[in-house]
């Protein structure tokens, strides 16, 4: 199966880059938060940012129209129920990110793909909660995502090599450096980064 649909949820920094790079890609994209006000900041942050990329010679007015004609604001989960592809970009709480996928494993069709930007939690804890831990993985973009290539894919216990195979595809289609990680606390980029940062 391929990925055709995708939905993003959180229009924050992380979310609202993945809505970006996925609609550029030429996906059509559901970007969903909870409030209202938080979709229209996120919709608004990927027009600064195409106008600027217009600006600097970058892009062309017609490529912003295509690229914001992929991109749907919402503020139900529902919204989401036949997407192939659903990558949550919330804020990193367990126990929040678990409520969400319980919730998404019974709104989506039993073949969606769920996906976790998450850089420290296992993803084996968060795919347990839901009917399809081999179609569950983790996409960990960097920061800020229009600009930074590499993607951690992050495998759980039972994430599948089908699963695997198609999430490092669908990165690649939105130019994008798959590098497949073990789960473990804080996957290659934190286990780097956070003991250079204490060590400054």
């Amino acid at each position: 199966m391929k990925a055709k649909k995708i939905g993003v949820i959180g229009a924050g920094q992380m979310g609202h880059g993945i809505a970006l790079v996925a609609a550029k890609a030429g996906f059509d994209v559901i970007l969903r938060d909870i409030k209202d006000e938080y979709v229209k900041k996120g919709l608004s942050k990927i027009e600064r940012f195409l106008d600027k990329s217009i600006e600097k010679g970058k892009a062309t007015v017609e490529e912003k129209k295509t690229i914001l004609s992929h991109i749907k604001g919402t503020t139900k989960l529902e919204d989401l129920k036949d997407v192939d592809l659903v990558i949550e970009a919330i804020f990193e709480n367990i126990e929040v990110k678990k409520v969400l996928f319980k919730d998404l494993d019974k709104i989506c069709k039993k073949e969606t793909y769920f996906a976790s930007n998450t850089s420290t939690i296992p993803i084996t804890d968060l795919a347990s909660v839901t009917g399809r831990p081999e179609h569950f993985i983790g996409m960990h973009f960097m920061n800020p995502v229009p600009i930074m290539k590499l993607i951690e894919v992050i495998r759980g216990l039972k994430t599948s090599d089908e699963t695997a195979a198609l999430i490092k595809e669908f990165a690649e289609k939105m130019g994008k450096i798959p590098v497949e990680v073990n789960d473990g606390p804080g996957f290659v980029s934190n286990r780097v980064l956070i003991p250079m940062i204490n060590e400054a």
